[in-house]
């Protein structure tokens, strides 16, 4: 693992999942939120090349399918993690590596490293992706500057440990990579007719069940097709059919040319987030308090600060 380096914490957020595919030079693709099993929550997402779920890891616990032994092994791209939180970055890649569709151009970047690993074991993958210099930058991009050198402290064990794992469709069946287990785990045959989101829902269902009510301890993210590119994919289409002009397709037209303006509205969000995802505030908030302290207006904010927090506790009737 000579080279690896440090990786960062990845914060579950489309944005941040969305900014990373691109950064490793993937086109085609984007990552949208899931808040619901409801199908009606899966089917205007379509379509869903695959799932990221980050959960509140307890223990590795026994699976719902079988590990995969076989001559698959030869098709599918496993890759073991064999460092510390590389597991989202891990997740996205397993299902980009692992999905055959028109829409995804993978880039010179992630191609080159799936043939570079075509032939490696799962472990030796792990290895490879850990020192692939390109993913490593990419992913730590979104690490946090700190203005101070923090001595790192052992994790408690009180503390919550989370963890990413992917789901998705390979020829015809449904797959688990965890980079954490032994090998794919195949979750069985998708019926013939039948989406794959609908196999895997009541899957994701069972997990959830296994955390306390109320307990909010899971996030979960589709890879999807670039929505902008569909809409104006679809735009194109409709507006070289001059011939079948009607009301209803003036009005389809004019609602994809205000889906083409949310999209772009949210990309330009994603960008103002990330940015200050990576921006370090801490000198800025340094030199707030050395010029407050010099005007003698620091002990006067502080005194404000903390009436306003005594103000806001709530208080007992007598």
């Amino acid at each position: 693992m000579a080279g690896a380096g440090n990786w960062c914490l990845i914060e579950s957020d489309p944005g941040v999942f969305t900014e990373l595919i691109r950064g490793f030079g993937v086109k085609g693709v984007q990552v949208e939120e899931l808040y619901s099993l409801d199908p009606e929550s899966f089917s205007h997402l379509k379509p869903i090349h695959g799932l990221i779920f980050l959960f509140k890891w307890i223990g590795n616990s026994g699976i719902d399918g079988t590990y995969v032994k076989d001559s698959r092994l030869d098709e599918i791209v496993f890759v073991k993690q064999v460092i510390e939180n590389a597991c989202a970055t891990q997740a996205l890649i397993s299902v980009l590596l692992n999905c055959n569709h028109e829409d995804i151009d993978l880039g010179t970047n992630l191609t080159e490293f799936k043939q570079f690993v075509s032939n490696f074991d799962p472990d030796t993958k792990g290895l490879a992706l850990s020192n692939s210099e390109v993913i490593r930058q990419v992913h730590n991009s979104f690490a946090r500057q700190q203005l101070f050198e923090i001595e790192e402290k052992a994790p408690s064990k009180e503390e919550d440990a989370f963890h990413f794992i992917a789901y998705l469709p390979i020829k015809g069946k449904l797959y688990e990579l965890d980079g954490l287990k032994e090998a794919p785990i195949d979750l069985g045959e998708i019926p013939t007719g039948v989406d794959w989101t609908d196999k895997v829902r009541p899957i994701l269902e069972k997990r959830m069940m296994k955390y306390s009510e109320g307990e909010i301890h899971f996030n979960l993210m589709a890879l999807v097709s670039d929505r902008k590119m569909l809409y104006e994919r679809e735009l194109k289409l409709l507006t070289q059919i001059s011939s079948m002009e009607s009301d209803e397709m003036t009005f389809r037209i004019r609602e994809l040319e205000s889906l083409i303006e949310d999209e772009e509205r949210k990309r330009v969000a994603y960008r103002k987030e990330n940015a200050r995802r990576k921006h370090n505030y801490l000198p800025f908030i340094i030199e707030l308090l050395k010029v407050l302290a010099e005007q003698g207006k620091l002990s006067t904010q502080i005194q404000a600060i903390s009436e306003r927090q005594r103000a806001k506790k709530p208080r007992l009737n007598k």
